[in-house]
């Protein structure tokens, strides 16, 4: 008998006594009539979302265009879609005006996307105190492949979860993120995924942004069925949006989905600005980067190098300002490299076929568990940062489903009293 531990034991008990639900079946959930965005079309997610400051640069409607009218700027860290058709003005649309409305259906932060999203998913709405999202199991994980956990980030576990799905047939194909070229640039750009070198090629953490979801269509191109999606937490949300408002066959094709914790990205500026001005770090001699409190530099000359995050915000992406998700709370499956042990991924297993492909990786021997509560460090640390992420919806929005949950700010302490003289 395969030894796995304790928590892979107690993980595996859990599933042989519960319903298991098919991802495909939650994706054909009815959405209330009260919540379903109708006739909201290009126009109206013009002005609520894209120019109002809630657009992550998601491109998930980009995506479900289905008259491909949608372009997607990535250049000097815009990261919005834009109308190709500019007759109407930037915000008008005449496919919308007769009445095509896939693009405010793909939107996960189009009205009240995430109440919408919660019942879709988990058929409830979640509690006060779930401020990081509905789960069912918290557990660290890591890859037992050596070359896997060499090459992945923290634990390696996304890397480990692609291959098992590749090679089980969950998956044909997954929407990642590479660097562009030979890597020099740390240009991240999305890109599909088929075979275990393409999934080593695309391991590690990259600190600025790439819509994975644009990979979307070089994926059809190949005739590739069923997708995994690995992204950031805002683009996490987009397969189960789609599938919650209905937005047809894009849908279908995604069959996992893996969200990464974040809490920003950073403008590719910060490369240049910051770290070979301030700092003498040339991209081109960086080979790896990570945050732990710090952002950590590792370098072509053997050198370590730690930036205090302080020092980093100000080239914060415009995109990440109102995100109000850091634990990627609409994911199958959420991984993150946060808490004490740096070689384990903190994972939040929160649908059925997540927790059915963490149990038959664990079974398998692919990958090692422990239970959550072994860093209960960073079950808070993700709890105290969802609530920081959580705050930057904008209260003036109509929709405060974003809001829940988060406690009142502390009162200031009163300035101390000046003695007179």
């Amino acid at each position: 008998m395969l030894l796995i531990g304790r928590c892979a034991l107690r993980f595996a008990s859990m599933l042989a006594h519960a319903p298991m639900v098919s991802h495909v079946a939650t994706m054909d959930v009815a959405v209330s009539p009260k919540t379903r965005v109708d006739k909201a079309h290009w126009a109206h997610l013009w002005d609520e979302v894209i120019t109002s400051g809630l657009c992550t640069g998601c491109a998930g409607c980009v995506v479900a265009c289905p008259h491909d009218v949608l372009g997607y700027d990535d250049t000097l860290g815009v990261y919005k879609p834009f109308h190709l058709e500019a007759e109407d003005g930037p915000g008008g649309c005449g496919h919308g005006d007769r009445g095509c409305t896939s693009c405010t259906r793909a939107c996960p932060r189009f009205r009240s996307w995430e109440t919408e999203i919660d019942g879709f998913l988990f058929k409830r709405s979640r509690e006060d105190d779930e401020v990081a999202g509905i789960s069912k199991d918290i557990i660290l994980a890591r890859a037992t492949d050596k070359t896997v956990l060499d090459k992945g980030q923290d634990g390696g576990l996304v890397s480990a979860m692609l291959l098992f799905c590749l090679e089980k047939g969950y998956i044909d194909g997954a929407l990642v993120s590479y660097l562009e070229g030979d890597g020099s640039t740390w240009k991240a750009i999305p890109g599909v995924a088929r075979t275990k070198e393409e999934v080593l090629a695309a391991a590690g953490s990259r600190y600025t942004y790439s819509a994975n979801t644009m990979a979307y269509g070089q994926a059809v191109e190949m005739g590739l069925q069923k997708l995994a999606l690995v992204g950031m937490s805002c683009q996490s949300s987009v397969p189960p949006v789609m599938g919650a408002r209905k937005v047809g066959k894009v849908t279908k094709k995604f069959a996992l989905n893996i969200g990464l914790l974040c809490s920003k990205t950073f403008d590719d500026a910060i490369f240049e600005e910051l770290f070979e001005a301030k700092y003498g770090l040339k991209k081109a001699d960086m080979v790896k980067m990570n945050i732990k409190g710090v952002f950590q530099i590792w370098m072509k000359d053997g050198s370590y190098h730690e930036v205090n995050l302080k020092e980093c915000h100000q080239w914060t992406r415009d995109g990440c300002m109102t995100c109000p998700d850091f634990a990627a709370e609409h994911a199958d499956i959420s991984t993150g490299g946060i808490g004490a042990f740096n070689d384990w991924t903190l994972t939040i297993v929160r649908t059925d076929l997540g927790r059915k492909i963490m149990i038959e990786m664990l079974e398998a021997g692919l990958i090692e568990g422990r239970p959550g509560d072994d860093d209960p460090g960073a079950i808070e640390l993700m709890r105290k940062l969802s609530i920081v992420s959580r705050r930057r919806w904008p209260e003036k929005v109509n929709f405060k489903g974003p809001r829940l949950g988060i406690p009142p700010p502390k009162p200031k302490a009163p300035a101390p009293a000046v003695a007179a003289v």
